[in-house]
């Protein structure tokens, strides 16, 4: 295993992700920001933040299967959500449960910003990822 995924005693211990990733390795991989689109560019899940999560997931997923990584070799994740408020929380959330059950992923360390738009209008989520590989 070359990404340990921790919740240090005297930090709080979230379900969703991991305060901590020690990462040990070699071959480093940066996944560029991933958004809602599949492999021929057509948008999923306009308007709907879950759906929009969960496809950016995906496609991180199939970018790090592009170079022999999966999602249990990523140590850092950022995320970016367009007009980020707490009551979007829980939609974000629904999305990346959705693909980490299908995809096996235990959400590493992990960086949430608020931003007021992505490339393209449609964007809600953009998702970028840092592997670390042996």
């Amino acid at each position: 295993m070359t990404v340990e995924l921790l919740n240090p005693a005297g930090l709080p211990a979230p379900d969703v992700y991991r305060q901590v990733a020690v990462a040990t390795g070699t071959r480093t991989v940066y996944v560029s920001g991933q958004v809602a689109r599949t492999a021929d560019g057509t948008p999923v899940g306009p308007g709907d933040l879950a759906a929009q999560t969960e496809q950016a997931y995906r496609n991180v997923a199939v970018a790090l299967a592009g170079v022999g990584a999966s999602l249990t070799d990523v140590a850092k994740m950022t995320v970016y959500v367009v007009d980020l408020a707490p009551e979007k929380m829980a939609l974000f959330g629904e999305g990346a449960m959705r693909a980490a059950a299908d995809l096996g992923l235990v959400t590493p360390a992990i960086t949430m910003i608020g931003v007021t738009a992505l490339g393209e209008p449609d964007l809600l989520v953009e998702v970028e990822a840092t592997a670390v590989l042996s």
